[in-house]
């Protein structure tokens, strides 16, 4: 079977009752493959068993850039590009420069956490979305079980996992 085209979905009413499915359903042994909310679920990350987030690193990194790249800039224009001459001396005031490096630094690490964030979710412009089931973005919440990643479960004990669990309603979606 094909990796990420064929999901046991599992529907919910209750987001109480989802956190405890999803418990449930790990400690079985099964793999969940996405949970598909209408609206954020408050633990739901920590009982998927999801890592904090790197995206803080890279804002901090990205930010270092743009604070380095407005410093040198503003440095290179003052004293070799156009140089300003007052009083006789060469004029490159430190404190001069630091609005214009806290605008590149938010600029940078803006643009930055959103270049990341997109490369690591996979978003592309030209891509489609798979669409699990349309009643996710309304009232009901939505557990994918890829059928490949759990290949030691028959297909018939993974209904039954989610049917004790919890579930409303199981289905089988395949994508191409």
């Amino acid at each position: 079977m094909e990796k990420d085209t064929h999901f046991i979905l599992g529907v919910y009413d209750d987001e109480d009752v989802l956190l405890q499915a999803v418990e449930k359903v790990r400690s079985t042994g099964v793999k969940i493959h996405e949970v598909f909310t209408p609206y954020p679920v408050h633990g739901l990350e920590d009982v998927l068993g999801y890592k904090r987030s790197r995206l803080p690193i890279a804002a901090f990194l990205f930010g270092i850039l743009g604070t380095s790249l407005a410093m040198t800039m503003q440095f290179y224009m003052m004293r070799f590009d156009w140089p300003m001459i007052i009083g006789g001396k060469d004029y490159a005031a430190f404190p001069d420069f630091i609005p214009v490096g806290f605008e590149m630094t938010v600029l940078l690490a803006a643009f930055g956490m959103v270049g990341v964030f997109m490369i690591s979710s996979n978003l592309k412009p030209w891509a489609q979305p798979r669409i699990f089931d349309e009643r996710s973005s309304d009232d009901k919440h939505i557990m994918a079980i890829d059928l490949a990643n759990n290949s030691t479960m028959e297909e018939e004990k993974i209904r039954e996992i989610l049917a004790s669990s919890g579930a409303t309603e199981i289905n089988k979606k395949s994508f191409e």
